[in-house]
C-alpha cells in the first residue's frame, strides 16, 4: 500500500502548512543561503574580441585619414565607402561579444566605433547635400562622447591611450568638415594615423597576451582590470549576482 500523494516518508517531519517544498520554510522567509544553494549561474568562456576590434579601428582609420589628407583623391570616396562598410559589421560583432564577455566599457566603445564606420560608409558613398556639415557635427559629438568614455577606461591604459588620441582626432576632423579648412583636415588625418598606430599596438599586445596566456607587451592594467587577469576565480565571481544579465533589471 502506497502513501498518499504529498505526504512525507515515514520518520520525516511534516513541513509547516504552506511551507516551501525544498526548505520546508515559509516562502516569504527563505534565507539567502537557501537561495544560493538552489541557484546556478553558468558562465561560458569566449575568445577576446578586442584584438579584432582594435585591428579594425586601425585599418579603417588609415583609409579614412588617407582620404582626408589627400593621399586618396576625392574621386575614390565611394571606393573607400565600400571598404569601410564591412568594418561596421566586424566592429559590431566585436562589440556584441565584448558585452557578452561582461565588459560594458569595451563593448560600448566597439559598437560606437562601428557606428562611425557605418556613417562614414553611407556618407562617402551617397554624399548628399549638407553631408560635410552633418558629418562635422557628428564627429564633434562623438569626440565629446569619447571624452566621457575616457573617465571610465583609466584602469586599462592601452584602451585609455586609444581614447586619448581618438577624442582630438574626431574633434579636429569635425571642425575640418564644418569649416572646409584643408589644414585642419590634414591635422585630423595625422591624428587618424596616430590613432591607427595606437590601436594596432593595443590589438597586437592583446593578441599576444591571449596566445601566450600572459602579458608579453605592456598593456597597463591597473586595479580591478589587473585583478581580472591576475586574481583568483573567487574574486572574479564576487558580486556576480548584481551584474546585468543576472539581476532582474538593468
Amino acid at each position: 500500500m502506497t502513501d498518499s500523494p504529498g505526504r512525507p516518508e515515514p520518520g520525516m517531519p511534516e513541513p509547516p502548512a504552506g511551507g516551501h517544498p525544498l526548505t520546508g520554510s515559509d516562502p516569504a522567509k527563505i534565507e539567502e543561503r537557501d537561495v544560493q544553494a538552489m541557484t546556478r549561474i553558468v558562465l561560458r568562456p569566449i575568445g577576446s574580441p578586442l584584438p579584432l576590434g582594435f585591428f579594425t579601428v586601425a585599418i579603417d582609420n588609415v583609409l579614412v585619414s588617407a582620404l582626408q589628407w589627400g593621399v586618396l583623391p576625392v574621386a575614390d570616396r565611394r571606393a573607400v565607402a565600400l571598404i569601410v562598410f564591412p568594418a561596421f559589421i566586424v566592429q559590431a560583432i566585436a562589440g556584441l561579444y565584448a558585452l557578452r564577455a561582461r565588459d560594458s566599457i569595451a563593448g560600448t566603445l566597439m559598437l560606437s566605433f562601428a557606428t562611425t564606420w557605418l556613417i562614414d560608409a553611407l556618407v562617402f558613398y551617397v554624399y548628399p547635400p549638407g553631408a560635410a556639415a552633418a558629418l562635422g557635427v557628428f564627429y564633434i559629438v562623438f569626440a565629446v562622447f569619447i571624452s566621457f568614455m575616457l573617465a571610465s577606461a583609466l584602469l586599462k591604459r592601452a584602451l585609455a591611450a586609444v581614447l586619448v588620441v581618438a577624442a582630438p582626432r574626431f574633434l579636429v576632423a569635425g571642425l575640418a568638415e564644418l569649416t572646409g579648412n584643408q589644414v585642419l583636415a590634414q591635422a585630423g588625418a595625422v591624428l587618424g594615423f596616430l590613432l591607427a598606430a595606437v590601436a594596432l599596438y593595443t590589438a597586437f599586445a592583446l593578441l599576444m597576451e591571449d596566445s601566450r596566456g600572459r602579458e608579453v607587451l605592456p598593456i597597463g592594467r591597473l586595479g580591478a582590470a589587473r585583478q581580472a587577469t591576475h586574481g583568483t576565480l573567487a574574486v572574479e565571481l564576487e558580486g556576480i549576482a548584481r551584474q546585468p544579465g543576472v539581476r532582474r533589471t538593468l
